[in-house]
């Protein structure tokens, strides 16, 4: 039996209750659908860092949608299974002037990441390749959806890039397949959506942005009657680590995570910077390092450490070069 399908033409820029359906599916169905990539494809495998300036905002993040689930009434929740994501052999990872954890940096010798900068990514048997100065980096795939949501129960129209308590932008790399994802309904139909699919990214997403990238997902969407939930939950399993992998952690210490989570990113942009452009140090942490908070309770001083998995640098000389540079 063939499965539903929507396409990626069927796309809407915010969330909004009156956006009206673009398909109907019935609980426990299954549909494949197209997404397109955070820029609405204005950036293509052959643009360059110049394309980033004449970027039109109001096409950010285009999510694929709505989709009503007959049945699925304000009081009940969505349950989402993620059974397949597909890309289409590329991907992107970009930093836009004013974006980005370190947006107020712009013009900071010698670290001055303010963009804008882009690097493409060619994807092939699962894994993500693309030149870092002289570096090669090759990243393990990992596809999750970046956006995905229920439309609010406000009315009007409602930005898509901050996440909300329906969903949204939540950048959540477990949001992959073999996950679960249970969502609010907040008005009738549910009207799912979702797009932003990313190929990889370190927790954080430092740069603003990760491997961005059009995919092809595979969903399984039920109702859940008289199951209220007022934000989303996630189900997911992780596997057991068939190998050791050798991590360069770098922490951050403040008074403030934020200012903490900073001061990572700029200890990795500057141990970085002798190998490749400071921007592309950038965007590399963006991808590859996961920010994750080490201690909060020791007050005055809070701890951020950043792990980058130093097997990305495939070159065995070249990863011999950045630790001896690092200790």
């Amino acid at each position: 039996m063939p499965h539903l399908s929507i396409g990626k033409s069927k796309i809407h820029f915010g969330w909004d209750n009156s956006v009206k359906p673009a398909i109907e599916m019935n609980s426990g169905e299954i549909i494949n659908v197209e997404t397109k990539d955070c820029f609405d494809g204005q950036i293509t495998g052959s643009s360059n860092s110049l394309d980033l300036v004449s970027l039109d905002p109001s096409r950010d993040n285009p999510v694929t949608g709505p989709i009503l689930v007959n049945g699925a009434e304000p009081g009940d929740s969505l349950k989402v299974e993620i059974l397949d994501i597909k890309d289409l052999g590329w991907g992107m990872t970009a930093v836009l002037p004013g974006f980005g954890l370190l947006r107020d940096d712009s013009g900071n010798s010698p670290l001055d990441v303010s963009g804008p900068a882009l690097k493409i990514w060619k994807s092939e048997k699962g894994i993500s390749k693309a030149k870092f100065g002289d570096i090669a980096i090759e990243v393990q795939n990992d596809p999750f959806i970046g956006t995905i949501g229920t439309a609010p129960y406000q009315k009007g129209k409602w930005l898509v890039i901050p996440p909300r308590n329906n969903g949204g932008n939540m950048d959540i790399k477990q949001n992959k397949a073999g996950s679960t994802l249970f969502l609010p309904v907040s008005v009738s139909g549910g009207l799912l959506s979702l797009g932003d699919s990313h190929l990889a990214q370190g927790d954080g997403e430092v740069c603003g942005t990760a491997i961005e990238a059009p995919t092809k997902v595979k969903l399984r969407v039920s109702v859940l009657k008289s199951k209220k939930i007022s934000e989303p939950y996630l189900l997911f399993g992780k596997g057991r680590v068939i190998k050791k992998v050798e991590f360069l952690a770098i922490p951050g210490i403040s008074t403030d995570l934020m200012e903490a989570a900073k001061i990572v990113t700029r200890r990795f942009i500057s141990a970085f910077s002798s190998f490749m452009e400071p921007v592309e140090a950038y965007m590399l942490a963006s991808v590859c390092m996961d920010l994750g908070i080490s201690e909060i309770v020791d007050l005055p001083n809070y701890i951020v450490t950043g792990f980058f998995p130093l097997e990305v640098i495939t070159d065995l000389d070249q990863r011999k070069k950045v630790k001896r540079s690092i200790y």
